[in-house]
């Protein structure tokens, strides 16, 4: 018997037409995207799954529709009689995904955690006005080396920190432009494989961020939370948590910390796990959890055919 994580994927994952064939297939993925829209008095499925891209990419709509199409996949496996609870160990979840994974371990309502996205989404675009922050990749080199070069670009006042660290040796710097560009230019020359700006319409998870944690600790008092089933493994602290006032301090400080995937898939690893199913649109989660723990099975659950496959294992 595999000790299973279920793990959702983050922003940039979305596609126009994701979670249609569940839907189609599956009324209660159907009843899911129907309650992200009541929640949201508006059709976002229509959104999701007709377009157009550009709206669908911007923050404030991809982060509530690639939760409900994680909850769609989870709502279709539990109509087939799957308990979270009996076949999973933990759950984890990048960036946004962290709000899919507490929705599907119980913490969350599908429409809480809905109306909860929509409300990050537009406090983080509002944070900083357009223009004025950036997020670059670094490919190639140390974390240690990436750390040493934000730290020499946060004179003046400027913001440049390690954003995301996704193993495999990719990382992400968010911060104001002028820093962001400049570090990026320095990790070139140190001889990154790559070292580009990520067409990104905010600085997401830097400190310039702070205002939008600011609304997110407001919104997370104002919501109910119930226990996950299983434990949450926190990007920003990499480890286990049950406690949902604990997990409420790790949304807000998640929207200007960093997020450790790298560590948490690690963490997952050493505790055990050697199954990781990525559940939602893409398949991101699944080509990382391969590099970072090439010795764990590593599948991608977001069709119906995939729902089969993982009710038969």
């Amino acid at each position: 018997m595999m000790t299973t994580a279920f793990t959702f994927p983050g922003q940039g994952s979305q596609k126009v037409g994701m979670g249609r064939d569940l839907a189609d297939n599956f009324v209660a993925a159907r009843a899911v995207f129907e309650e992200v829209d009541d929640a949201l008095g508006e059709k976002l499925s229509d959104l999701i799954w007709n377009g157009p891209e550009e709206d669908l990419t911007l923050t404030a709509n991809a982060q509530p529709a690639l939760m409900a199409v994680s909850m769609a996949v989870i709502r279709a496996l539990e109509a087939e009689g799957f308990a979270l609870q009996d076949r999973v160990s933990f759950v984890a979840g990048h960036s946004l995904g962290e709000y899919s994974a507490l929705a599907a371990a119980g913490t969350f309502s599908v429409s809480d955690t809905a109306r909860l996205l929509r409300t990050r989404g537009e406090a983080m675009q509002k944070a900083v006005p357009v223009g004025k922050g950036a997020m670059a990749v670094i490919i190639g080199l140390e974390g240690d080396d990436v750390e040493s070069i934000c730290r020499n670009n946060t004179g003046g006042g400027g913001s440049c920190q390690i954003a995301n660290d996704n193993g495999a040796g990719q990382l992400v710097i968010s911060g104001d432009l002028a820093n962001v560009e400049e570090a990026a230019r320095q990790a070139d020359a140190m001889g990154a494989k790559r070292a580009r700006l990520l067409p990104v319409s905010a600085p997401f998870h830097s400190a310039l961020m702070a205002p939008a944690a600011d609304v997110m600790k407001e919104a997370l008092a104002r919501v109910e939370m119930m226990p996950p089933a299983v434990p949450l493994v926190a990007n920003v602290l990499a480890g286990p948590v049950t406690d949902p006032g604990r997990i409420a301090e790790l949304l807000v400080a998640q929207v200007t910390g960093q997020v450790r995937w790298r560590e948490t898939v690690d963490w997952l690893a050493a505790n055990g796990v050697d199954a990781f199913c990525e559940l939602g649109a893409g398949k991101v989660l699944t080509g990382l959890a391969r590099r970072i723990a090439p010795d764990a099975a590593a599948i991608v659950v977001n069709t119906p055919q995939d729902i089969a496959d993982l009710l038969a294992r």
